[in-house]
């Protein structure tokens, strides 16, 4: 294919990306652009050409090593809810723009350890972005069928120039505003479209080279099954294998955290915190997808092409070779996606480290003072539009002098030894509050010093020389010190055998120094912060312990050459009305110094801000034994307030349920004195009718005939036996709930005792031509008192007869056994009970307002009483409305 015609290509389709950039920004605040697919797609710019060419390279010569290194990315996603999620929340907390920044406030805004980080990151990362220059290089080459053309100068060197367009496109999507901290959303929608598109194409060369080139994976299996080093491609071997996979797997492990990419896309483009939760299982479910035609690809080139040496590009040479061009190129634009996507994310990450914690801080406060804030956001941006130029350009140079020397995978490798040098002081700092900033210091140089002697330092001489002295011989000859195999350890591969080492000493001066040299009262309080993750929030209002002298005009003038007028003073006073203080507030407090330093870090970093905003205030030293006395306070404040809190909500708790026991007590109240009223009138009634009967009587001159005679006894005869019902009652009521009554337990048949009570009703129920009917036909025998359930058994059943329609009323009633009870169910069709009476249905004096238009009928106790008599049998009863119509009562009761 031709140069013109390729070059056309790419630039299109940097032209599409552009678009889409540009659409996403434009529309940002879209739920196309938020959401957790995309953050999820985002994070898979750790898909770079290295996973893209450099592991079917390894799997083609070492089999399954190349596993490891996607092994600590699928371990790490599961713990990014707990460990992520509190990054996410301090980095955000205080507008943090890079791990740079995130380290050095860990430490107390350390200026040094801030340049130190961005001196590590710059050592790791440019050789990293010329090795995804070396693979755009080589499949351009590859692709265009000019792997013998050599570039005799950048000019006629299409590397250069795709070299430039990353550039421009990071450039302009990355610098859009002077606040790191904010959002790319074109970038990231750009970077999750890259990963859709690389992951496919993949898939795409992968399907062809297993399924047209061969018939399946069978069959590769089959035939490589053949070769003399089948064996070795498909084992770990051996207790050294296991070494080199346990230290890379650890590598890659603290690379998905600490890659100045991998943090930009999962911490500072983190919109939303709920989205790790689908991270966690959609990113390992990516990494999956990517590499399962890895090993197929790998063998189908060792069985077709045979040349190892190409191996990495076997997923580009083996469609070539076989006429499928179109493929070819999309293998091609897949491999290019990886490419863009890294270095683009790199370089913007890298860009806002340099300006933050080297140009800035060590050159450019003094001139930014001086200026007005319309001409330092444009320094910023420029410090940050040049540092990507430049490294860029460094990571070029890089690749013209040493990357032809070294395979994908040794320098993806090289950058995670050297990355791995912040693991000590990232992930313990957050656990840990002793560690200081001098240790920190200690242990990345001292790790970083073994890095270059073991790893650098050999493959710079020999790139530059081709002696290979050093590593055969040791420093000055000594044996013990040679750079692959220090003190006798030889069996590690060496990116593994400097990790191991570089580790070991960096942990051990770490933990060494933070106990002996404890940090100052700026580290200590933001230790704290970081380590107490429950409290953070508490502790970030105060994280900054400060005591001294400082003017809210000082403070002003120093953001206003940042932020502009409007901005802060919108700033200042949300910051005054968040904690209720007069806008014209005079005298600076810890808080506002705290406030104002976050304002400025998204801008010029925390190390920057910090020294901005103490040459305007007039700090005094505090000591330990203050910073000590000030956090236990604040801890007692915390304490308390929490203490209080619980107590408020104990109170309010108590509050409720006498406010709830107040209302029963007035209905129960309302309730029996509507029983009193119920019980007089009934009382009144029945001895109303006796005297007037009597007095009709006593009057009588012996001219009343005798029928009316019988008839007026007949009805005093009446009337005193319902007086009797009531009284009793009313008695039994009182002895039932007082425990007065002795229940006569013996051992009775369940459904003789239903049919009897039946049987009794079945002359009330043929007026109202209702019909009932016991369901069970089953003998069954349980202790209880017989002449108490068949007083249940009646009140329940005549109150169904009751409600039941004349003609068409039918009540069932059944039992069943169910986990050592005995239930007993009666069934109607009758009008069923109003919702708002069933929670009061079995209470005592209640009665229900629907029965009737009239005044409701009886006392009110006839279902109290039955509550009492099953509760008295360790049982309980309940009732419920049918789905159509009538209701259901039930009772069940304990049986041995």
């Amino acid at each position: 294919m031709s140069n013109y015609v390729l070059f056309i290509i790419i630039v299109t389709y940097l032209a599409a990306l552009f678009l889409i950039a540009y659409l996403a920004e434009k529309n940002s605040k879209s739920k196309w652009v938020n959401n957790s697919v995309v953050y999820t797609l985002s994070l898979a710019v750790y898909c770079t050409a290295w996973t893209y060419y450099g592991s079917i390279g390894i799997a083609a010569n070492s089999g399954v090593n190349f596993l490891p290194i996607y092994l600590g990315p699928v371990i790490a996603a599961p713990l990014w809810i707990v460990l992520m999620r509190k990054i996410v929340r301090i980095s955000k907390q205080h507008k943090i723009s890079s791990i740079a920044d995130f380290i050095s406030l860990r430490y107390g805004n350390h200026r040094f350890l801030g340049a130190l980080v961005t001196i590590v990151c710059l050592m790791a990362i440019v050789p990293y972005i010329s090795l995804q220059l070396k693979a755009v290089s080589e499949t351009f080459q590859i692709l265009s069928d000019d792997t013998s053309y050599v570039a005799t100068s950048v000019y006629d060197d299409s590397t250069f120039y795709i070299a430039l367009l990353l550039a421009v496109f990071a450039t302009f999507f990355g610098t859009q505003t002077t606040d790191a901290s904010e959002k790319h959303k074109g970038i990231v929608m750009s970077v999750a479209f890259e990963s859709v598109l690389k992951l496919v194409f993949f898939l795409f060369v992968g399907i062809y080279v297993t399924y047209v080139l061969f018939d399946g994976t069978e069959d590769i299996y089959t035939k490589m099954s053949a070769a003399e080093n089948f064996e070795s491609l498909t084992t770990i071997n051996g207790f050294e294998g296991g070494f080199n996979w346990l230290y890379t797997i650890m590598l890659s492990f603290m690379a998905i955290f600490l890659l100045p990419r991998q943090f930009q896309v999962s911490v500072v483009e983190n919109v939303r915190e709920k989205h790790l939760k689908n991270a966690i299982w959609m990113f390992p479910l990516y990494l999956l997808l990517f590499n399962f035609f890895v090993i197929f690809i790998a063998w189908a080139g060792n069985l077709t092409i045979g040349n190892t040496v190409q191996a990495e590009y076997y997923a580009l040479l083996l469609p070539l070779q076989n006429g499928n061009t179109f493929l070819s190129v999309l293998v091609f634009l897949g491999g290019f996606s990886a490419v863009i996507s890294m270095v683009v994310v790199a370089t913007l990450a890298l860009s806002t480290m340099v300006s933050n914690n080297l140009v800035i801080p060590y050159g450019f406060l003094d001139y930014f003072i001086k200026s007005h804030p319309e001409r330092n956001a444009k320094y910023i941006k420029n410090i940050r539009r040049i540092s990507i130029f430049l490294i860029i350009i460094s990571a070029y140079a890089f690749y013209v002098n040493f990357s032809f020397e070294l395979s994908l995978y040794s320098i993806g490798l090289m950058a995670f030894v050297i990355i791995a040098q912040l693991a000590p002081s990232f992930f313990i700092g957050l656990f840990w509050n002793r560690g200081s900033s001098q240790a920190t210091i200690a242990g990345i140089i001292s790790g970083i010093a073994v890095v270059f002697y073991t790893l650098i330092l050999p493959f710079s001489l020999h790139a530059l020389n081709g002696s290979d002295d050093l590593v055969q011989n040791g420093f000055a000859g000594i044996e013990v010190l040679k750079p692959h195999a220090l003190f006798g350890i030889d069996f590690l591969s060496p990116p593994a055998h400097a990790f191991f080492w570089s580790i070991l000493v960096n942990l051990f001066c770490y933990m060494t120094f933070s106990v002996i040299k404890k940090g100052n009262y700026r580290e200590r309080n933001y230790a704290e912060m970081y380590v107490d993750s429950k409290n953070y929030t508490d502790l970030q209002d105060g994280a900054l312990v400060w005591k001294g002298e400082a003017y809210v005009a000082d403070i002003k003038k120093v953001l206003v050459k940042f932020l502009g007028d409007t901005r802060t003073e919108r700033a200042l006073n949300l910051f005054f009305r968040k904690y209720d203080l007069p806008i014209d507030t005079q005298m600076a407090d810890a808080r506002l110094i705290n406030f104002s330093e976050k304002l400025l870090t998204g801008s010029i970093g925390s190390a920057s801000a910090k020294i901005l905003i103490a040459s305007v205030v007039k700090e005094d030293e505090v000591s330990l034994v203050e910073v000590l006395k000030i956090l236990e306070e604040s801890k007692e404040t915390i304490a308390r307030n929490k203490l209080l809190r619980e107590k408020s909500n104990e109170l309010t708790q108590l509050t409720n349920q006498l406010k709830d026991a107040n209302e029963e007590l007035i209905e129960k109240d309302r309730q029996k004195d509507e029983f009193l009223d119920t019980v007089a009138h009934e009382l009144k009634t029945p001895i109303t009718g006796i005297r007037a009967a009597t007095e009709l009587l006593l009057d009588d001159d012996d001219d009343m005939p005798q029928e009316i005679k019988a008839q007026f006894l007949k009805n005093m005869l009446q009337d005193s036996d319902r007086l009797s019902r009531l009284i009793h009652n009313i008695l039994d009521f009182e002895k039932l709930s007082k425990g007065r009554t002795q229940l006569n337990i013996k051992t009775h048949n369940i459904k003789n005792t239903i049919q009897k009570t039946i049987d009794t009703l079945r002359h009330i129920a043929d007026k109202k031509q209702v019909e009932i009917v016991n369901l069970n036909p089953n003998d069954f025998e349980v202790e209880y008192d017989e002449d108490r359930i068949v007083q249940v058994l009646t009140n329940l059943i005549s109150n169904a007869i009751k409600f039941c329609d004349v003609k068409k009323g039918k009540i069932i009633v059944d039992y069943k056994i169910d986990l050592g009870y005995l239930e007993v169910i009666i069934n109607d069709n009758g009008r069923g009970i109003p919702k708002q009476d069933l929670p009061y249905i079995f209470d005592k004096f209640y009665q229900s307002k629907n029965q009737n238009i009239q005044k409701p009928e009886g006392s009110g106790l006839g279902l109290a009483i039955c509550k009492q008599i099953i509760e008295n049998h360790n049982g309980e009863v309940w009732v419920k409305n049918n789905e159509k119509s009538g209701a259901t009562f039930g009772f069940k009761m304990p049986f041995k």
